[in-house]
């Protein structure tokens, strides 16, 4: 199901899809609030008196406003999903190798932080995203993250001279870091069309010229 408003998909039929994901959470506000995702480190923080109907560019979204459902968009990069069971405070992003990198997940638990929940009371969820053994990538890639930290050559494997890099695991390590201890990993491969999940890679390689975005949403009841 296409939840991308910025895909090719007639508007009409994205938009139902959003309701039809509105009605599935049983959100009582009838806008999902979405980002202009630009793969940044930028968040933004809905309180109780933001406009919901502003246009938000970034990758992070963060509220502790009840019944506005926030999300993010993929496509291979990896949605993370936050929740502070007793501050009622919940984060969506958006993370992909250039956000990960940036450190948006630190910087939305740091944030979070700051806006009074604690490290040990925040859930993570992980979600379906690119695996290891489809996400290939250049050589200069790799010096790029060992050259900022080199003990990420872990998230890296080498296969018939070819490099792979593991998002979800990079992203957990991140949490762990923070000392987040419950972390949830959807080990789904969105590459894998088995898996039914869009993905960008893939459509380049088949040649299609356009792809869904998957959406990953949460909400304070």
């Amino acid at each position: 199901m296409n939840c991308g408003p910025g895909s090719l998909d007639k508007k009409n039929n994205v938009q139902k899809n959003l309701e039809l994901v509105g009605k599935k959470i049983k959100a009582k506000s009838k806008k999902i609030v979405l980002l202009n995702q630009i793969h940044s480190s930028k968040l933004h923080y809905i309180g109780k008196h933001s406009n919901i109907d502003n246009k938000f560019e970034g990758d992070a979204l963060v509220t502790d406003k009840r019944n506005v459902p926030i999300a993010v968009l993929t496509a291979d990069c990896a949605p993370v999903l936050m929740f502070d069971t007793k501050r009622k405070m919940v984060a969506a992003i958006h993370a992909g190798w250039k956000g990960a990198y940036k450190d948006i997940v630190k910087k939305v638990v740091r944030f979070m932080v700051k806006k009074g929940c604690s490290n040990q009371n925040i859930t993570a969820a992980i979600g379906p995203c690119i695996s290891i053994n489809n996400y290939q990538v250049r050589e200069d890639f790799k010096k790029k993250f060992i050259n900022k930290d080199k003990k990420n050559i872990l998230f890296f494997k080498k296969t018939r001279n070819k490099n792979y890099f593991s998002l979800n695991k990079y992203i957990y390590s991140q949490l762990k870091s923070l000392n987040i201890k419950k972390i949830d990993i959807i080990n789904k491969d969105t590459f894998n069309v088995k898996n039914n999940f869009f993905s960008a890679r893939r459509s380049i390689r088949l040649n299609e010229n356009d792809y869904g975005r998957n959406i990953s949403v949460i909400m304070i009841n």
